[in-house]
Parts: C-alpha cells; structure tokens; sequence
C-alpha cells in the first residue's frame, strides 16, 4: 500500500502540472471539473477581481469589508508568497494546510477524470486544480460570498468559470503581453470577459483605450457600469503614522477620517474602489462609515510595501511590471523616504526587464541583483547583472547568487551608509515571497519586542494589568 504524500510531496505534484504563467486554452477542463464536483462555484454570489496591478490588495480590502458586515468569505488569492495554502482564504486566513490536503483527496478523483479525457490535448492545469480545489472548499464551509481574483487575463482564466455579480476592474496596463496582447486594447478586452450579462461592474480609472473597451462589453452584456469618478473615488489622503488617513467618496456620499495601514496613492485608491464593489455587491446600499473603519482599521496586506524589519529596514513589495513599479517607488519614497535607498531585485525572465529597471535606477541608489529558488521563470543572476550595468553602471550594481547572501549584502550595504539607509525588495511575487520566509521570524521578533517596550514604556503597576484570561482577545 502506498504511502499517504506528505503536504510538501503533494504540493509538488500539483505544482509539476501545466504552470499558471502559461495559459491553458478553454475553459471545459475547470468546467467539466466543477460539473463533477457538484457545481461548488454556484454555491454562494461571486465577486471577482481583475485588472493589471492591484487586484490581490483589492480582493483583500473587498473580504474584509464583507466580513466586518458580519458575512462569512472565501477569496482566492494567485500567486502564493510562501505556500499554497494562501491560494484558499476563508474567513481572511489561508486555510490549513492538513484542510488543504483533504481537500484534495476528495477532489482527486474528478480531476483524474478530467486529465484522462486530454480536453484541448492537455490535463487539468495547476490553477485550475487549485480553483476547482477553492470552490470545494468554499461550498463545504459553506461562505456566505466568494471574491475571485483573476490569476491571469479574464475570459480564459480558470476563476471565470463562476458568474459573478459584481466584476471590479482594476487599473489596467501592459504585461503578461505573451499570453494577452500588446496593446491596452487587447488586454482589456481580455479583462472584460469577466463582465457578465446584468452584472455590475466596478471600473477603476482607465486609458482611454481600455475605457472604450470595458464600456463597449457592458452595453453589449446589459452590465450596469460604476465608474470611478462619478461612482466612487479618492477625495484626499494624508499621511498618518503606520499609513494614511483618507477621505472617499461612497455610495452614501463622503466618508473622511479612515485610518488605512496601508501605503500609497495606488492603496487608497483600492481602498475607495473596493469599497464601491461591496456596496454594488449590496445592491447599492451605502456601508456604514463605522464598518469601513473597523475594516480599514485590520488590514493586513504581505509584500504590499511591508516593513519586515528595522536597523537597518527592509521593506518587502511584489510591483514586477512598470505600472506596479512606479507606483511602488512613488509611496516608498513618500512613506519611508529611506536615504540611501537600496534594491534587492530579481525578475522573471518574461518580464519587461529594460523599463523596471530604467525606472528603479531613478530611484534606488545602489542595487544588489538575484535571483529565485523555486522556479526555473527566474533571470540568471548573471544575465540580469549584464543588463543592470548597462543601465545603473557598474559601480552601482551588487549581485548574490540567492536571496538570502543578497539580503546579507543589502543590509551591509545599509548598515555602512547611515541610519536613515533602507532596502527595498522588488521585482518579482516570487521574489518578494522568498524574501518574506526569510525576514518573516525576525519581523515577529522584533514586534513581540516593541509590543513588550511599550509595555514598559507606558509602565503600569501590577493592578492595571488584566490576567491573561480577561486580555487575551486584545493581545
């Protein structure tokens, strides 16, 4: 008898399938799977996120919006920092691994099924695995409403087997351009295939050219649009400790004093955007500005902009094409204003690497190239310095072979030039997901710690410490 696979063993197996960076043709594979399974991407209203940056973070203030109005969520979340498990969120957590592994021993035999019938010449690829695996998961809960974000494009996305109620439509621009278009047109029409016949869709500000896309496919599919400008929107923001305070526009007119721990321009606008698709998801309804704070006020978003670590500090983002890099640099700057600023980056192979690192040499003073472990997508280190040289020069370009001597590196670097030296971590999800399960163990320390200065700090007597059983909720 075979042996039980480990969690570790079985991940590698599903990761050894068609990868999520290739786009397996159709929709039937996922489909068929989902026709097994009961149909579990009917059992709860959708609502489903796409666009070229920003739709994870979206997706992540959309559930917690969801959940402070008492409702219980299932959100999928592609690409994963550091395990599979972050790909099923219920209830805003990853899932555990062992429920991970269940889930798949009762989804295996439906999708040995589909793999055994080759639809379009190939077997079950591993997002659609993954998405099938998340609707299981979510129908057993059960959720009381799913938020599916896009892994890639719209209409041929596995996620797109649901039909969601409200379709958010992030900012879009130009990547993935391989397996999408390259123009804005052709990505957005792309995009817009998650717009279903009288849905809503939530549109953030667009090019003119994705705009014209995005509203022809409304008219054509009788979607009501809400627009950001006129619908919902960004008034002011102003920066605040520990991120910014904003003031947004809602469907019950101005909402102002919102404490967002999050950073940058790019943040508040999914905050406010966000937002507007709950509200849609509620038929319009306004939220209350009291359910906007508390949500606002718990979020968590890893490698958005992270502080993983101070003296010398690291901060941790995903931003891997130009729209997320500029975007990334203009709120690292405005948030931390690190001076010298050095770059920790590795990018994947099909990325448009010339432009991120034009743009990066504006900004960072000294860069320390690398590469990833756990994908063959990664930029040999010494290809990547080549092109690096010729844009930063030579005496600003460092490189490590792993992620770890390059955060070594990087933090010398730092430790040399000063106390107000940062390093920046960019240039690829997978990059920025090695680099948090390496500081991840430091960053809890170092809270554990300046929770228990504070404590100190603020030096009560024994008397006005409560015992660990009346305090515990609030720790």
């Amino acid at each position: 008898m075979a042996n039980t696979p480990t969690h570790t063993e079985l991940v590698a197996q599903l990761q050894a399938r068609w990868p999520e960076h290739r786009i397996g043709p159709g929709l039937a594979r996922v489909r068929a799977l989902c026709d097994l399974l009961g149909n579990p991407e009917r059992s709860a209203p959708v609502i489903q996120v796409t666009g070229t940056n920003g739709k994870g973070s979206t997706a992540i203030v959309i559930d917690a919006l969801l959940r402070a109005q008492g409702l219980r969520t299932g959100r999928t979340a592609s690409p994963h920092l550091t395990d599979v498990t972050e790909r099923i969120c219920i209830d805003g957590e990853p899932i555990a691994p062992q429920t991970f592994d269940e889930i798949w021993a009762q989804v295996e035999p439906m999708v040995r099924m589909v793999d055994e019938q080759q639809i379009d010449g190939i077997p079950m690829t591993f997002f659609e695995v993954i998405t099938g695996m998340a609707f299981a998961a979510f129908a057993d809960a059960p959720v009381d409403v799913i938020i599916l974000e896009v892994g890639m494009g719209g209409t041929w996305d596995a996620s797109n087997v649901a039909d969601a109620q409200v379709a958010v439509i992030t900012p879009i621009d130009l990547d993935h351009t391989n397996h999408l278009g390259t123009t804005i047109a052709a990505i957005a029409t792309e995009k817009a295939g998650i717009i279903k016949p009288d849905a809503t869709a939530v549109i953030a500000g667009q090019q003119p050219e994705a705009a014209r896309v995005l509203m022809e496919r409304c008219a054509e599919v009788g979607a009501m649009p809400v627009l950001e400008g006129p619908g919902f929107g960004l008034f002011e923001r102003q920066r605040a400790v520990g991120g910014q305070v904003l003031r947004i526009n809602t469907a019950g007119g101005p909402v102002g004093d919102l404490h967002l721990p999050l950073h940058g321009e790019h943040m508040a606008a999914n905050a406010a955007q966000a937002v507007a698709a709950v509200e849609a998801f509620l038929g319009g309804h306004p939220l209350e500005a009291e359910v906007i704070s508390d949500a606002f006020s718990a979020l968590e978003a890893p490698a958005r902009l992270e502080l993983m670590r101070t003296s010398p500090s690291v901060v941790v983002d995903t931003a891997h094409n130009p729209h997320g890099v500029r975007a990334t640099l203009a709120a690292a700057e405005e948030a931390y204003g690190f001076q010298p600023l050095i770059g920790v980056v590795a990018m994947m192979r099909d990325k448009d690497i010339d432009t991120v690192l034009d743009l990066l040499s504006q900004t960072l003073d000294r860069i320390v190239v690398t590469t990833v472990s756990s994908t063959d997508r990664g930029m040999p280190v010494a290809e990547l310095v080549e092109v690096a040289e010729g844009i930063f020069g030579t005496a600003r370009v460092d490189s490590a072979p792993t992620m770890d001597q390059a955060l070594e590196l990087a933090l010398s670097i730092a430790d040399q030039t000063g106390a107000s030296a940062g390093v920046l971590v960019i240039g690829s999800v997978i990059a920025a997901g090695e680099a948090r399960a390496i500081l991840l163990p430091g960053k809890l320390r170092e809270q554990a710690e300046a929770a228990h200065d504070s404590i100190l700090r603020v030096g009560p007597t024994r008397a006005d410490v409560p015992s660990l059983s009346e305090s515990e909720s609030d720790w």
